[in-house]
C-alpha cells in the first residue's frame, strides 16, 4: 500500500491548516542504504510573500530561497547559521512561495542509523529542526527533492492528533517579523509511538 502524501495534498493554498495537518505524519527518509523515519511532532507555517518572516516576504527570490517557489511537495532545505541543515516542505502551485518548516519529530525506524548521525549512543533527540535533519540526513544537497519520491517521502498511518491535542502559537525566533511573528502559525502535538 502506497501512504506517500498525494500531491493533492500539498497543492493547496492554506499553508497554515497544511502546517496542521503535517502533525502525525510521517517523514521517510532513504539515503546511501539507511531506511529511517520519524513521526512529525511540530510544524511552522510560513505564509510566502506576504508573511514578514518568511524568506520570500515581498517576493524575495534569491539562490537559497529559490526552491519555495517550486510545485508543492518539494523539499526546501537551507543551511542554518552555517550550521544547521532545516527541512521544509514547499507548498500551494509554483511561483507561490508557501513552505512548511518541520521542527520536531518522534524517531520510529532506523534509529541505529540516526544515532549515528547524531554522534550519539544513548539519548536520540530530534526535536528541534536541525537535529531532526541531521538524524534523518537530510542536508542541503536534498534541497529540490521531490517529496514523492522513493529518498525521501511524507506518509500518512493514521496517527494525526485529535484537535484538543495540537497546541497552536507563535513561530520561535522571528521576532524581526513583527507582528506577524505574533501570528498562532506553530503547531505541536504529543504523539504515541506505534506500539
Amino acid at each position: 500500500m502506497d501512504r506517500r502524501l498525494p500531491r493533492s495534498f500539498y497543492l493547496r493554498t492554506d499553508v497554515v491548516g497544511i502546517a496542521r495537518e503535517l502533525l502525525g505524519m510521517v517523514l521517510v527518509t532513504r539515503f546511501d542504504g539507511a531506511h529511517t523515519a520519524g513521526i512529525i511532532t511540530e510544524t511552522e507555517a510560513y505564509a510566502g510573500v506576504g508573511d514578514r518572516a518568511s524568506h520570500a516576504f515581498g517576493g524575495r527570490r534569491t539562490a537559497r530561497n529559490a526552491m519555495m517557489y517550486a510545485q508543492g511537495g518539494t523539499a526546501y532545505v537551507y543551511l542554518c547559521y552555517g550550521i544547521h541543515h532545516l527541512f521544509n516542505v514547499v507548498t500551494n502551485v509554483r511561483d507561490v512561495p508557501h513552505a512548511v518548516l518541520v521542527r520536531a519529530v518522534v524517531p520510529v525506524t532506523g534509529l541505529e542509523h540516526m544515532r549515528k548521525r547524531r554522534g550519539t549512543t544513548s539519548t536520540l533527540t530530534t526535536g528541534g529542526p536541525g537535529t531532526l535533519a541531521q538524524a534523518l540526513g537530510i542536508r542541503t544537497a536534498h534541497n529540490g527533492m521531490d517529496l514523492r519520491g522513493a529518498e525521501m517521502c511524507i506518509e500518512d498511518h493514521g496517527l494525526a492528533p485529535p484537535d484538543a491535542a495540537i497546541i497552536a502559537g507563535p513561530r520561535v525566533g522571528v521576532e524581526y517579523a513583527e507582528v506577524d511573528a505574533r501570528l498562532p502559525y506553530r503547531f505541536r502535538a504529543h504523539i504515541r509511538t506505534p506500539a
